[in-house]
């Protein structure tokens, strides 16, 4: 943990608080129906064709059972024109390389997966989809999976902040405003800087560039049918294979990056993702794509502070989502600082740090604080494969999707879920001095919290469930040896308890990392990892909107001597408190099976 490390943590701290504000306030105005902006001149005829040529009446709002639906629908639209255009991709156009049809498990799992803002990716992405894949299915996706969080955030905050109200906002007027006028622009500006840096951005077909220093490979052998030959003892027969050639990529790469990073999606446009030169050509575009992820949840929780009328509400939610992520930052980057106490044994200092599965480029530091941020704000990008962290280092990512992902969160995602945790945190104050709860002037009644209560056993229902059932089922592909169904892991022990444990937390919690350790392109994880992203998506955002709608119906009470203080240090650390005891204890028993049990095997001297 060196100078260098503090100064640009110090740094980034700075930055994000600066823009918080300026962010905050521009969300007002985008997320208010009659909002005016800097943009409108340019933007707002646009905006009225919209709802033109859609029949959306933006001036009439939508009660909570509407806005579900409408955002159930859209999403579900979505979704089927995503996996037709990729079960259909070898015979569309904008594809160079002739890429083929992208099989029907895989095609499931990844509509799902970027309808839902997680996307994960069990597949290549240079090696698998073609241009219109990425640019039409796939990056489309980013930017209005991100619209529709921001949606729902505004639409919990609305009803937070009305009195009296049936309504929580128009569905389609915050998914259109969101892209327009916050995603859009700053996607064009971030994508050109990001091609300044040296990132790619064009439509040529893959180049091809010979190797100076040839090396040889060996394969199993296969027959003109392409099948495997197997020897008398039945194992495959292996061949020598040249490689002298690699093959580089091309492509509509920044303008997909730039909203990937923004809105928190974290699909890479390469299977290294931000560990691709390509993808992250610079230290300069490793930093701001790292502020690119907290810069909206960030701004929302001014948005919030300024729509309920208590700022310090607001810099109080914001506190507590700060806490959480300089622990898990300074957790993270002291045990890979740290390294393998086992190297000892080979005569080797392990205080120079774990490298392994870390670009030299960015080192232990940023790898440690790009894994913390991606996964605090259920992005899912990564310039490091967190499979090769030391076990407690690994930990943290794990740790961060499995509180909710609301350190920050994705964009409108954070925002709604720590709400979720607000509710329970005000609800066990309640408890503690003997009278009803209330929150900003709202009685926190029985309905309510079975709504929070709710959300909160959705995932780890999910979780929980699909990881246990996964580690009874062998649905990895068939061993190469003794041709019988795997569980897909690539180790043994705790390390491949946690690689299945760390897919399923993050396909519920919609991040979209992986461990790296673990191959799920078969079809029964492609399933269950497909129906774990709807699940963390959809059964959570809908008792949200019933909330919102609950909370939007109340009446304002007058805050009394007994009213517990929505802001301040106080709250703020009762907010944690909530987080940690509530979310973190959920999830302990599984993480001790798995990350916690292995760095106590590791200093005993074993590896797995």
């Amino acid at each position: 943990m060196n100078i260098s490390g503090w100064i640009q943590l110090i740094l980034f701290t700075s930055i994000l608080l600066a823009i918080t504000k300026p962010l905050g306030l521009f969300l007002i105005q985008v997320l208010d129906a009659n909002g005016k902006t800097f943009l409108d001149p340019v933007i707002k005829p646009l905006e009225k064709l919209t709802y033109k040529l859609t029949g959306v009446d933006p001036k009439k709002e939508h009660d909570w059972k509407q806005y579900a639906t409408a955002m159930l629908l859209f999403s579900l639209v979505s979704m089927l024109f995503t996996y037709v255009i990729l079960r259909l991709q070898a015979v569309l156009p904008l594809n160079p390389q002739k890429m083929g049809v992208i099989i029907e498990h895989l095609a499931f799992n990844t509509a799902a997966s970027f309808t839902t803002n997680t996307n994960w990716q069990s597949y290549g992405g240079e090696s698998t989809m073609s241009y219109l894949s990425q640019m039409v299915a796939l990056a489309l996706h980013n930017f209005v999976s991100a619209a529709v969080g921001i949606g729902i955030a505004a639409a919990l905050v609305r009803g937070i902040a009305r009195h009296t109200a049936k309504t929580i906002g128009n569905f389609w007027v915050d998914l259109v405003r969101s892209t327009y006028y916050l995603l859009l622009p700053i996607c064009l500006v971030f994508a050109i800087f990001l091609i300044s840096q040296g990132m790619i951005q064009n439509f040529k077909p893959y180049d091809t560039a010979s190797l100076a220093d040839p090396y040889t490979i060996q394969v199993a052998k296969v027959d003109d049918a392409g099948n495997a030959v197997n020897g008398p003892d039945g194992k495959p027969v292996m061949v020598d294979k040249t490689i002298d050639t690699q093959t580089i990529v091309q492509g509509p790469m920044a303008s997909q990056i730039a909203i990937k990073m923004l809105g928190t999606n974290g699909g890479g446009y390469t299977n290294a993702n931000a560990a691709h030169p390509y993808e992250n050509p610079t230290p300069l575009s490793n930093f701001l794509q790292m502020l690119a992820i907290f810069a909206i949840p960030s701004g929302l929780t001014y948005y919030l502070g300024r729509m309920v009328k208590n700022q310090g509400h607001g810099w109080a939610v914001w506190a507590a989502m700060f806490v959480i992520f300089l622990g898990g930052v300074l957790v993270c980057w002291h045990y890979e600082a740290a390294g393998n106490p086992i190297l000892t044994q080979f005569g080797v200092d392990p205080a120079g740090g774990n490298m392994e599965g870390k670009e030299v480029r960015f080192g232990i530091f940023n790898s440690a604080l790009f894994a913390t941020i991606t996964t605090d704000a259920s992005c899912g990008a990564v310039n490091a494969m967190h499979d090769s962290f030391t076990p407690l280092g690994g930990l943290v990512p794990l740790l961060n999707i499995e509180l909710g992902e609301i350190i920050f969160g994705g964009v409108g995602a954070g925002l709604y879920g720590i709400l979720i945790f607000i509710i329970i945190a005000v609800f066990i104050a309640g408890l503690m001095v003997g009278r009803t709860p209330e929150f900003l002037g709202k009685k926190i009644e029985p309905y309510d919290i079975k709504m929070a209560s709710l959300v909160i056993l959705v995932l780890a229902f999910s979780i929980l469930g699909f990881s246990a059932w996964a580690c009874m089922s062998k649905w990895g592909l068939p061993d190469p040896v003794t041709h019988q169904l795997t569980d897909g892991t690539n180790n043994n022990g705790p390390h491949g308890f946690t690689e299945i444990l760390y897919a399923y937390s993050s396909c519920t919690g919609n991040n979209g990392s992986a461990f790296a350790g673990i191959g799920t392109n078969t079809p029964w994880y492609n399933t269950t990892l497909g129906f774990a992203t709807l699940f963390g998506r959809f059964a959570m955002i809908v008792p949200i909107l019933a909330l919102a709608g609950s909370l939007a119906r109340k009446k304002r009470v007058p805050e009394s001597a007994g009213t517990f203080p929505a802001h301040g240090p106080l709250f703020t650390l009762l907010l944690v408190g909530t987080i940690l005891i509530v979310g973190a204890l959920t999830f302990f028993p599984a993480l001790a099976l798995g990350p916690i049990v292995e760095h106590f095997l590791m200093h005993a001297g074993k590896l797995f």
